[in-house]
């Protein structure tokens, strides 16, 4: 396998070499890098001669991925992980949906095969005439997120030297569309509850100022093994957000013996069984999470089956078998007869005006 990737990082893992992509910090999120396909793109891949090309890029870097498809004359595949239009209503961007859309219409109608880890997911890009759809499931690491890295010195951290009292996790990305929000009526409706929240991103400062004099631990990112023991030592994972393809760390909260609470929106209900393996709450009613949380609290003997039925669902998500499944994917694009398709630069041109004037309407 070789990787196109941007931005800054490691250029090896698990044996595959990764090409970094140079391109510019997103002003909105400027821990993101946009980066633009180059010319090298074309001599690395014809070196390399790969049987097909799979673009996970949600920008434009993959649009260089679907171009260079169509001039190599590879098979390709789109997978859908981003929601990218529905993310712009939170930074004041609303009215570029439609252009936008335009742009996830060309990357993915010039796929075979367009994979989405929801059938919520699946329905969205079905509803914008976008066909070739199928599911990829979803897949967790069940030996790392597991119940047995419980930690008392991790629960003492999150909970700012208070471990006895309720903890309520939150990880991933520290951006508007996250909704994290949510889970301050929690913190007000029960005093001795507290939050962490593990991650960071542009809306750190916003929720720092907003969660003040609350029990709020802003724990900043973690991985492997730390990031685990967060987990595990939580009584309830919230996501909150109605724009989640999926919501992996769902599944990794899970995992670890984590109630999870989740907003009843987007890939999540795809994750969460309501009332067997989580719970899922409106997210556009204030009073939903504080009621679910408090009830949870009060009987201690449906928390611990919640997390029992939850730990077995993840167990039958396993990467092996997801991983499989993708193989099996990426063969049917290789084998199955495939129209004949005139390479255009038309496509990328469209991509750089579209860019262009997206960045326009970003910059102050």
């Amino acid at each position: 396998m070789l990787v196109f990737a941007p931005g800054e990082g490691p250029t090896q893992y698990e044996g595959a070499r990764i090409i970094r992509m140079p391109g510019m910090k997103m002003p909105l999120y400027p821990e993101l890098t946009l980066s633009f396909p180059r010319a090298s793109i074309r001599r690395e891949l014809l070196a390399f001669s790969p049987d097909i090309i799979h673009c996970a890029d949600p920008a434009f870097l993959g649009i260089g991925g679907i171009y260079y498809a169509d001039v190599l004359e590879l098979p390709s595949i789109v997978s859908y992980h981003t929601r990218i239009p529905k993310y712009l209503h939170y930074y004041g961007l609303g009215a570029l949906e439609p252009l936008v859309w335009k742009m996830v219409q060309y990357r993915h109608r010039k796929a075979d095969l367009n994979l989405c880890t929801s059938t919520a997911m699946m329905a969205e890009l079905d509803s914008h005439g976008i066909k070739r759809v199928r599911l990829w499931p979803p897949a967790v690491d069940t030996e790392l997120f597991h119940p047995q890295f419980k930690s008392d010195a991790m629960r003492h951290r999150l909970t700012d030297g208070k471990p006895d009292e309720p903890l309520l996790i939150y990880v991933g990305r520290v951006s508007a569309e996250k909704n994290i929000e949510r889970a301050r009526p929690v913190l007000n409706a029960i005093p001795r509850a507290h939050l962490a929240v593990v991650g960071d991103g542009p809306h750190r400062a916003n929720l720092e100022k907003y969660f003040a004099g609350t029990n709020t631990v802003f724990a900043g990112y973690m991985q492997g093994r730390e990031l685990a023991e967060a987990i595990a030592s939580s009584d309830m994972l919230v996501l909150a957000s109605k724009t989640e393809t999926l919501g992996m760390v769902l599944l990794e909260a899970m995992a670890a013996g984590t109630v999870v609470l989740g907003a009843n929106a987007g890939g999540i209900p795809q994750v969460v069984e309501d009332g067997v393996t989580g719970l899922l709450f409106n997210a556009d009613d204030t009073a939903s999470l504080p009621r679910m949380v408090q009830s949870l609290l009060d009987n201690p003997a449906r928390m611990a089956q919640i997390r029992a039925q939850a730990r077995v669902h993840a167990e039958q998500s396993s990467w092996a078998a997801s991983t499989q499944q993708l193989r099996s994917f990426y063969q049917a694009a290789i084998t199955v007869p495939r129209p004949v398709r005139v390479p255009s630069p038309f496509l990328y041109n469209q991509f750089k005006k579209a860019l262009t004037a997206t960045l326009k309407a970003m910059l102050p």
